[in-house]
């Protein structure tokens, strides 16, 4: 089930247009600035900052709009974001989980709430979907990089959960709460990752005909141009 989940994955892998840039800086901004804010400003001692500005650089979001990012977290004042995760439905009785980082967490259901419902879904209590999920800290390294002989005894030495090798990646699984522990002791054996993120990964994928899919895909798109919203990840197979 590999990159099935997680919908900014998949767009990351197929290009972005101007607009959808935009919106990723956007949303990459709003990480680093909350994370400098509950946290120190020097990335080397803020594990979330370190890894806002390294997914940042990641979509190859500009210096000076990261600087301008940090900086802005001593002028937000008393705004106060959350993270606040939402589930629900979509369309087909899709299972969805929403990541949002907010300021205001009615606003963020009402969006979220009137997305799904003009689209066949709904929105679920607490628990409605995220038992369909495992929660996990997802690795991906270039094969060209290592071998598989060596990813799998660097996964091994610090402590990973499972090291899969998917086309031209290895793929190393963490537990959610080891996520960073892990990353920091394997970017002292390897330059660069390719993809880092906690993920909600489906138990099982759901997978939909070809007219199906595309209403999916609308509805997910919709979903993403709400502000709030960081991380959507859906049980739906998107990709093969």
């Amino acid at each position: 089930m590999a990159g099935h989940s997680h919908w900014a994955g998949i767009k990351h892998k197929k290009g972005r247009a101007d607009k959808e840039r935009s919106k990723i800086f956007s949303k990459l901004s709003r990480e680093i600035t909350v994370a400098a804010k509950l946290g120190d400003k020097n990335p080397d001692m803020n594990p979330r900052l370190r890894a806002a500005i390294q997914s940042a650089k990641e979509a190859n979001m500009p210096k000076g709009n990261i600087s301008r990012a940090i900086s802005k977290s001593e002028i937000v004042g008393d705004r106060n974001y959350e993270n606040l995760r939402y589930e629900g439905f979509g369309p087909f009785n899709s299972a969805l989980i929403i990541e949002t980082l907010t300021d205001n967490k009615n606003r963020s259901a009402s969006n979220i709430r009137t997305v799904l419902q003009k689209n066949g879904g709904r929105l679920g209590e607490t628990g409605s979907t995220s038992h369909l999920f495992n929660n996990c800290g997802v690795i991906h390294v270039e094969k060209s990089k290592l071998s598989e002989e060596d990813a799998f005894e660097i996964a091994t030495t610090v402590g990973a959960k499972d090291c899969l090798h998917i086309g031209d990646i290895h793929e190393i699984i963490t537990e959610k709460e080891d996520f960073y522990k892990i990353k920091n002791q394997l970017e002292k054996k390897i330059d660069s990752f390719s993809y880092f993120a906690i993920e909600w990964r489906a138990i099982s994928g759901l997978k939909l005909d070809k007219e199906k899919t595309k209403k999916m895909i609308e509805v997910l798109n919709l979903l993403e141009e709400i502000d709030d919203v960081q991380n959507i990840f859906t049980n739906v197979i998107l990709e093969s």
